[in-house]
């Protein structure tokens, strides 16, 4: 039955990668088991069926990955947002600041409309710096944020915290 199955049984970890030190969590091998992939997004929808959510954004590439399909589990849109130069239309832009640098982020402007209950999806959340660039573009665009979603929590990098008070949800932590 899809409810026993043990999901982090699908988490590869490769040490050292992509640099020496950092213990890497590999969902590939989640991915290519309909089982376990499935099984994912129906707890993460199932947390969020009550939860009035109108959209579903996730900034590339990964976050794609969780987010359509949850999406269509919830029967709400999927919106992208994306690194600048990738998207067609009239965007609205977040710029923010790396350890190391700035970067940007982009919506399209009827992506996500003033009001909308939105959840914001990742499939891993780490220090947290994307996903809260994520949540302002959408604060800017009078959006509420209801929450973010993760597969797997890296809990020891705060990344819960650099994102509050915005709720975060997480199926695994490590």
């Amino acid at each position: 039955m899809a409810a026993d199955i043990d999901l982090k049984d699908y988490i590869r970890d490769i040490p050292d990668f992509p640099k020496p030190g950092i213990l890497f969590r590999d969902i590939t091998p989640l991915l290519a088991a309909p089982v376990a992939f499935a099984e994912a997004t129906r707890r993460l929808a199932d947390n969020y069926r009550d939860a009035g959510i109108d959209v579903i954004v996730a900034a590339e590439a990964r976050g794609f990955i969780f987010a359509a399909p949850l999406a269509l589990e919830l029967n709400v849109g999927f919106v992208p947002i994306r690194k600048p130069g990738k998207l067609p239309f009239d965007k609205h832009s977040f710029h923010y600041e790396l350890e190391y640098g700035q970067d940007t982020l982009e919506m399209h402007i009827d992506g996500v409309t003033a009001g909308s209950n939105v959840l914001v999806v990742d499939d891993l959340l780490a220090t947290g710096g994307t996903v809260d660039a994520c949540c302002e573009l959408l604060k800017k665009c009078g959006a509420n944020v209801v929450g973010c979603a993760f597969l797997i929590d890296l809990v020891d990098l705060a990344g819960a915290q650099r994102i509050a008070p915005v709720e975060t949800f997480s199926l695994l932590q490590y």
